[in-house]
């Protein structure tokens, strides 16, 4: 069932760009759509085969350089196999999308050449998963309100603290983390936050609580504990008061996965809902053919196209260095989200009674598309920030 999905060969992709579209297509097809509702239902379990194979068919390498062995893809293309992945099961893009854009991104940029030439190609390889780890119980939205400390040592830095909503975090080999690096006597907000590599199993280090959540059950949600975590220097990232900027840089670019997984939620939700109203009978006809009904279908694809328009537009403005850029991130972030969120509620108002029962996967889908209204930022501070950026573009033009 593709009916609505993207049709790759119109769009101006490389033929190895098609080549591995075509490959995510198949696995979520075949592997990810037909298993997503045992992933939901064993919400405690890490579905370490299915993450062994994103890795040996090159999905945990798509944002790696080729000279660390990785993929290299495109932000687009990149993107559109994000998109891909959440048709098949939203959870397991997600774990995808936290591995290839945040903590890549950022050893990409403020990493050292020794700290890259360790990591990323384990990365890419599939021997390490990452994680990225910033909120806490305090410090969600104002995330640089964080409290886990850093303190200087002979030869590198002692962590203490705890961290929150770490997807991937219990079974991740490698955790980016973030920690205040200034003291409590000198505090000094986001400017005071520093940027490490945790490896899994130091000591210290330990596993709290998997979140039993609404939805995304796939994706593994965790809590962490450091206790005199120490670290070497060649664990920091960068310059020790500047990770949160970092955080910020990668979350950018994070967004937009974010935004693609959201399209896939939108997208499975389009044609969950076609092919109910297309075999549904009612007073004799099938549901399409009533035009309250194509008016719902008909707002649906065109929700779907409109966040990928404006999805398209902003990887554009990330590759092209368009100043532009964080703003249009915001916009196709809420859009997109909320464009899933919309799109689910419609998909379960079609099917009726059997849209609000565990049997069909409207149901789920509509679970899975909240969160994507929460997380890399709740849909109220984009609106903020679209409307601040808009100001500082007038302002500095």
């Amino acid at each position: 069932m593709t009916t609505h999905r993207r049709a790759w060969s119109a769009l101006q992709l490389s033929a190895e760009a098609r080549q591995v579209l075509g490959l995510a297509r198949q696995f979520a097809e075949e592997r990810l759509r037909p298993t997503a509702e045992t992933r939901d239902a064993n919400e405690e379990t890490f579905d370490v085969a299915i993450h062994g194979e994103l890795a040996e068919l090159g999905f945990l390498a798509m944002r790696v350089p080729e000279r660390y062995d990785g993929l290299g893809l495109d932000l687009v293309t990149y993107l559109y196999v994000l998109e891909e992945l959440a048709w098949g099961d939203a959870g397991v893009a997600v774990s995808v999308s936290v591995h290839n854009s945040l903590p890549v991104s950022i050893l990409l940029r403020r990493g050292s050449e020794a700290q890259r030439q360790h990591w990323l190609p384990r990365m890419a390889g599939g021997e390490v998963l990452s994680a990225f780890s910033l909120s806490e119980a305090g410090a969600g939205t104002d995330a640089a309100a964080l409290r886990t400390q850093a303190t200087r040592t002979d030869g590198g830095w002692v962590l203490n603290g705890e961290k929150l909503w770490v997807t991937n975090g219990g079974s991740a080999d490698l955790i980016l983390i973030f920690a205040r690096t200034d003291t409590p006597e000198d505090r000094r907000g986001s400017r005071g936050i520093g940027a490490f590599l945790l490896p899994a199993g130091v000591e210290g280090l330990s596993v709290g609580r998997k979140e039993r959540k609404m939805g995304q059950r796939g994706s593994e949600t965790v809590a962490l504990s450091l206790e005199n975590v120490f670290l070497g220097d060649e664990c920091l990232v960068g310059e020790p008061n500047y990770g949160f900027s970092y955080a910020l840089e990668g979350l950018e670019g994070g967004r937009l996965g974010i935004a693609a997984q959201a399209l896939g939620i939108a997208s499975a939700a389009v044609d969950e809902a076609f092919e109910y109203a297309h075999t549904r009978r009612q007073f004799g006809r099938a549901l399409r053919e009533f035009q309250g009904m194509e008016f719902k279908l008909g707002d649906m694809v065109t929700r779907l196209e409109a966040a990928r328009g404006l999805l398209e537009r902003a990887a554009a403005a990330h590759t092209m260095g368009d100043p532009r850029a964080r703003r249009l991130s915001s916009v196709a972030k809420l859009f997109a989200s909320e464009t899933a969120m919309q799109n689910a509620r419609e998909a379960v108002q079609v099917f009726g009674s059997y849209g609000y029962s565990r049997e069909y996967p409207v149901e789920r889908l509509f679970r899975d598309a909240k969160v994507t209204e929460i997380y890399e930022g709740a849909n109220e501070m984009h609106r903020s920030l679209i409307a601040r950026q808009l100001y500082r573009e007038r302002e500095y033009a």
